[in-house]
C-alpha cells in the first residue's frame, strides 16, 4: 500500500485497500462481482468541455471482461468537430482504473471511469486534451528533472428561488454561513460526492457574489481542492463540475460556472494554483523565502500569459470579468498576497511558527516545517476553460520559464508590490503589458506563441490552429463598445453562455 487509505471516503479504496493508482482490472472486477455493480458508464471529455458518456449493462462475467480489456469505438468527429473530419472519425475510449468511482447519482449500482482517447492505430490521440496534458508534464519533467503540480478553485454560482429571510448583503458573500447564505448544504452535499468520487477536496465556501434578480438568488459559491499531479487534477476538475451539475438537477436548482452573468456583480474564476517537486520536496520555497526556481516558473507564466487565455478564457463572457477593480486581473504582473496581479504567492506557511501552540496553551510547541503548502496562483482563467488543455499550456509556460537565459530578469521587472490600479501608480500599470481583451485578440497571442506550446510535440499543430480558429470565430474585438450600445446584446451572449465548460 503507497498511501494511508483509513481516511479515504471512496467505496474503492475501502474496498480495495489501496491506492487509485494502484487499482488493476482484476481489483476492478473484483469490487464489481463483491458490490452488485450492475452498470459501467465510459465518461470522457469532449471539445466543449463537458463529459460524455456510454453505458453498459453488465450481462455477464465476459462481457465485462471485454469492455475493460478493449475499451470501445466512438465518433470522434462529433466529441472533436474541429480537429475530426467525419470521413475518418473513429476514435477509441479506454478507461482509466484509477479514475474509476461510484455514480452517486444513479438508482442502478454504476461505475464510473473517466477514459483515454486512442487512434486506429491503437495510440494515444494526439487530438485529445487529456494526452496533450501527459506529453507536457513529461517534457516538464525531462527538462527540469522536477514535477509539476496543480489545484484548481471552482467558482460558481447557485441559482434558486428568492428567499427574503435573512437576506444576505449584495456582493457580501465572502465565507458568510447559514441562514445568510442558502445553499450551503448544497455546496457540502457536492463536496461529499466529489470526495466520495476520488477527488482531494481542501475546502468549500460562500464567496462574495450575492445578489437577486427578479424572483431568483444568485449565490457565489467555491470548492478548492488540494495540489496533486497536474493530470490527476485535471480530471478531479472535470468530475467535480459534473457532480456540481447533476447535484443542482437533483435540488432543483441552477448552477453556473460562466465566467461573468451580469454587469456590476463579482464574476467567477477558475483560479489555478501551481508547485514543483523534487524528492517530495517543494522547490518553491528556499530558506523560507520563495526560491529561484519559483521565480523561473513565473517567468514562464508572465511570458505566456497572454496565449495562455486561449486556453482558460475561451469565449466573450470571458473578457467580461477581465476588467479592472473587479478583483479579476488584466495586467501581465505577479506580487506577493496581492489580489490585483495575474500571479499571486499566496500565504505558505513559512514562518515555522507554531501558531496552533499560540492559540491552545495545552499543546507544545513543535518546530514544523509547512513549507509544502507554498503554492504560486495563476488567477485569469475562468470556468469555459478546456482544463486539460488549461493545465498543459500551464506546464508548459512553467517549463519555458526554465529554458530562457533572462527568466529572472523578467521575474524582477515583472513584480509588482502596490495595487496597481491605485492613481498614484498609474506609471507602474502603463508599464505592464496588458491581458487579452477579448476571443480574437487572444487566438493572435497563441499563434505568436506556438513555437513554445509545440515544442517537444506537446500540442499538435493542427490543434492549435483549431483553437485559434475557433476563438476567432467570435469576432468580438468590439464587443465591449457594441454590448454599450446594446444591453439586450449583452444579455443574450450571456446566457448563450451560461453553461459552458
Amino acid at each position: 500500500m503507497s498511501q494511508n487509505t483509513s481516511l479515504s471516503l471512496s467505496p474503492l479504496v475501502s474496498f480495495l485497500k489501496k491506492s487509485p493508482r494502484e487499482f488493476t482490472k482484476a481489483d476492478i472486477i473484483s469490487f464489481i462481482e463483491e458490490n452488485g455493480i450492475e452498470m459501467i458508464n465510459f465518461r470522457y471529455p469532449a471539445s466543449d468541455g463537458r463529459l460524455k458518456t456510454l453505458n453498459f449493462v453488465l450481462t455477464d462475467r465476459d462481457y465485462l471482461e471485454q469492455i475493460l480489456s478493449s475499451g470501445e469505438r466512438v465518433d470522434g468527429s462529433n466529441i472533436f468537430p474541429q480537429f475530426i473530419h467525419s470521413g475518418s472519425s473513429d476514435l477509441y475510449v479506454v478507461p482509466r482504473f484509477r479514475t474509476a468511482f461510484v455514480d452517486p447519482f444513479s438508482e442502478i449500482p454504476t461505475l464510473c471511469f473517466l477514459c483515454s482517447y486512442y487512434d486506429k492505430d491503437g495510440r494515444p490521440a494526439d487530438i485529445s486534451p487529456e494526452e496533450v496534458l501527459k506529453k507536457a508534464s513529461a517534457s516538464f519533467t525531462k527538462v527540469t528533472g522536477m514535477t509539476f503540480q496543480a489545484m484548481g478553485e471552482l467558482e460558481f454560482y447557485v441559482i434558486g428561488e428568492k428567499d427574503d429571510l435573512f437576506a444576505a448583503e449584495d456582493q457580501r458573500g465572502y465565507h458568510e454561513s447559514a441562514p445568510f447564505t442558502k445553499f450551503e448544504k448544497f455546496r457540502t452535499d457536492c463536496m461529499l460526492a466529489i470526495a466520495r468520487a476520488g477527488g482531494h477536496i481542501k475546502y468549500g465556501h460562500s464567496e462574495v457574489g450575492n445578489f437577486t434578480l427578479g424572483d431568483k438568488i444568485y449565490e457565489q459559491n467555491e470548492i478548492e481542492f488540494m495540489v496533486t499531479d497536474v493530470e490527476q487534477a485535471a480530471d478531479e476538475l472535470v468530475i467535480a463540475k459534473w457532480i456540481i451539475r447533476n447535484m443542482a438537477h437533483l435540488y432543483g436548482l441552477d448552477v453556473t460556472f460562466a465566467p461573468k452573468i451580469t454587469d456590476g456583480k463579482a464574476g467567477s474564476g477558475m483560479h489555478i494554483h501551481t508547485r514543483i517537486m523534487k524528492g517530495g520536496v517543494n522547490q518553491y520555497v528556499e530558506d523560507g523565502r520563495l526560491s529561484d526556481a519559483a521565480k523561473t516558473a513565473i517567468a514562464g507564466f508572465m511570458t505566456c500569459a497572454s496565449s495562455l487565455t486561449a486556453f482558460g478564457n475561451t469565449n466573450p463572457t470571458s473578457y467580461f470579468r477581465l476588467v479592472p477593480h473587479q478583483e479579476a486581473p488584466t495586467s501581465i504582473c505577479w506580487g506577493d498576497r496581492n489580489r490585483s496581479v495575474l500571479v499571486r504567492v499566496p500565504l505558505g506557511w513559512t514562518h515555522r511558527t507554531d501558531m496552533v501552540a499560540d492559540a491552545n496553551p495545552l499543546e507544545r510547541p513543535a518546530d514544523l516545517d509547512m513549507s509544502q503548502k507554498q503554492t504560486v496562483e495563476f488567477r485569469c482563467p475562468d470556468g469555459s476553460a478546456d482544463v486539460y488543455l488549461l493545465l498543459a499550456g500551464m506546464t508548459v509556460a512553467a517549463r519555458h520559464g526554465f529554458e530562457m537565459d533572462n527568466a529572472l530578469a523578467i521575474a524582477g521587472k515583472t513584480y509588482v508590490d502596490v495595487n496597481i490600479h491605485h492613481a498614484e501608480h498609474r506609471e507602474k500599470l502603463m508599464s505592464l503589458a496588458q491581458l487579452p481583451a477579448s476571443c480574437c485578440e487572444s487566438a493572435s497571442e497563441l499563434e505568436a506563441h506556438r513555437d513554445i506550446y509545440e515544442k517537444y510535440g506537446v500540442f499538435d499543430a493542427s490543434m492549435i490552429d483549431a483553437v485559434v480558429r475557433r476563438l476567432n470565430a467570435f469576432d468580438d474585438r468590439s464587443i465591449r463598445e457594441e454590448i454599450k450600445q446594446d444591453a439586450e446584446m449583452g444579455s443574450q451572449i450571456v446566457k448563450q453562455y451560461l453553461h459552458c465548460g
